[in-house]
């Protein structure tokens, strides 16, 4: 019996002294909290944090005027560096692939810069690129295909400036109009503009039309062979003589090309200057019907004859 009773009052005094403890330490982390919850010390946690907000206000500021003062510069140089080009007699196209190149290298080194201002230290932005080289190689690979087919379109010029080209892979075609870093812009005959990518370009054949300063014509025509053949050729020979857009000394003739299942094909060649080729080519071919038909010479179609047949 006594030593249930020891027992029991040394169990109560465990627990006792468990409680004492517990109570101590809420005591403890209420004295703490109160503290924090002093005027004085949110104040110093405030007074701490004001600087910080200032200085990053600033820095946002400053990064601001950076970027637009930055602006102006950029196109000021850009400016000087056309205005530069155009006294030095360098093709426009060189002209607009370097303002390309300037304007994209200016505008990275004034994002470095606006970088820099905000606190981000630019050797580490130029470590996170340079170690990501690889998958950034990978993922700009076509854009750099098409810088280097620029570039060669530059060194080499198989066309420039206001040629008017066919690109034979996907019979694009139209007058060029800038020759980017990136990409060449055409212009079609019906006002559309189509961009091409350089290493397209650079890596397939293409037609430039307009790089020689004439053009020769070729038509052909077919006729009856019931039809004088030699009336046929002085009437064509008329045509082209009296043709103004055709250059004097430089070769003509009409010819005939072939005997057809049905009719005679003939053909005339002569040469205009590039500019007037269409024109030319559009008023001879109308020419050709209406002479055929004041002097009565037959041009072939085809035709379908169908027989019904009595039972």
């Amino acid at each position: 019996m006594w030593w249930n009773l020891a027992n029991y009052l040394l169990y109560n005094c465990v627990l006792a002294k468990a409680d004492t403890e517990a109570v101590t330490d809420n005591l403890a982390e209420l004295e703490e909290l109160q503290k924090m919850a002093e005027p004085g010390v949110l104040k110093g946690y405030l007074q701490d944090m004001v600087p910080m907000l200032v200085d990053l206000v600033v820095r946002v500021v400053f990064a601001l005027l950076i970027y637009l003062i930055g602006k102006k510069i950029i196109k000021w140089i850009r400016k000087v560096l056309k205005r530069a080009l155009q006294r030095s007699a360098v093709d426009e196209g060189v002209c607009q692939f370097l303002d390309s190149a300037a304007k994209i290298f200016l505008y990275v080194v004034l994002a470095m810069a606006v970088i820099n201002q905000l606190g981000v230290a630019t050797t580490s932005v130029v470590a996170v690129l340079g170690s990501a080289g690889l998958a950034l190689g990978l993922a700009l690979q076509g854009s750099l295909s098409n810088f280097a087919g620029g570039v060669l379109i530059l060194l080499f010029k198989p066309f420039k400036v206001g040629d008017y080209i066919i690109e034979d892979t996907h019979k694009n075609e139209g007058t060029v109009t800038e020759i980017q870093i990136f990409y060449t812009k055409l212009l079609t005959t019906d006002n559309r503009t189509v961009v091409i990518p350089n290493g397209t370009l650079a890596n397939s054949s293409l037609t430039d039309v307009t790089h020689q300063d004439k053009r020769r014509i070729d038509l052909y025509v077919g006729i009856s062979y019931d039809a004088d053949i030699k009336q046929a050729k002085n009437l064509l020979s008329d045509i082209i003589a009296k043709e103004s857009a055709r250059i004097e000394g430089e070769e003509s003739v009409v010819f005939v090309d072939s005997l057809e299942d049905s009719n005679v094909r003939l053909g005339l060649r002569f040469w205009v200057p590039t500019s007037e080729y269409w024109n030319a080519r559009w008023r001879v071919t109308e020419e050709m019907k209406v002479r055929f038909d004041e002097n009565e010479i037959e041009i072939p179609y085809n035709q379908l004859t169908v027989s019904l047949k009595k039972e």
